[in-house]
């Protein structure tokens, strides 16, 4: 499907206020981490013979396509809908830079597996920042796999309007079997609250829960 971002009107959403109010913040994004059981993605992902790391992130992207305030974008004195997002993602390469990828969304597991393999692979041969072309219809993620994180911030050009949800992956840790995972989820709070937040994070477990 091909993203045809449509107006959000404004004038008669039930947050116009809260939109009005936040967007005029020097930093108006919020955040939350938490911790996501893993465990049956984690097993998923190697019965499948895939990589974890391509396969957590396909359940996230298809929790915020499927969670609409998250595909919500800032554009002067408008709200843009796109119809779809796809994963801006940092990839690390062995030297211990990385670079930015853009990973096309994709709802079937395997069709996104492609286009992520292919990106990580691209990004893996160059040497340089590559920042993604999406523009907009991205959304920022990150992943610290050495650090089981319980807060995270982020690094941002206060003069540069941005609206775009940035999400990160922190290490997993096993204890008697069970795989955890921590995630910060950071979002423009004129866009939404901490209720679409908790209803991402829901349907992101139930998405990992999955088998």
């Amino acid at each position: 499907m091909d993203d045809m971002p449509r107006k959000l009107n404004v004038a008669t959403w039930e947050r116009k206020d809260h939109f009005a109010f936040f967007r005029t913040f020097e930093e108006p994004f919020f955040g939350v981490c938490i911790e996501v059981d893993c465990t049956t993605a984690y097993h998923q992902a190697k019965k499948l013979g895939t990589s974890f790391f391509i396969y957590y992130l396909h359940k996230s992207i298809v929790a915020v396509n499927q969670t609409e305030p998250f595909r919500y974008r800032i554009v002067g004195d408008e709200v843009i809908v796109h119809e779809q997002v796809g994963a801006s993602a940092t990839i690390n390469r062995e030297n211990g830079s990385f670079g930015f990828s853009y990973i096309p969304y994709a709802e079937d597991f395997r069709e996104f597996e492609q286009g992520a393999q292919a990106e990580v692979d691209r990004v893996r041969g160059t040497t340089g920042l590559v920042p993604a072309t999406a523009a907009e219809s991205v959304v920022h993620y990150s992943s610290l796999p050495w650090i089981k994180f319980t807060s995270v911030s982020h690094a941002r050009g206060f003069s540069h309007a941005d609206s775009i949800p940035k999400i990160s992956f922190g290490k997993m840790t096993e204890d008697n079997g069970k795989r955890m995972m921590p995630v910060s989820v950071h979002v423009h709070h004129a866009l939404m609250d901490g209720f679409h937040v908790g209803q991402h994070l829901e349907r992101f477990q139930e998405l990992l829960n999955q088998q």
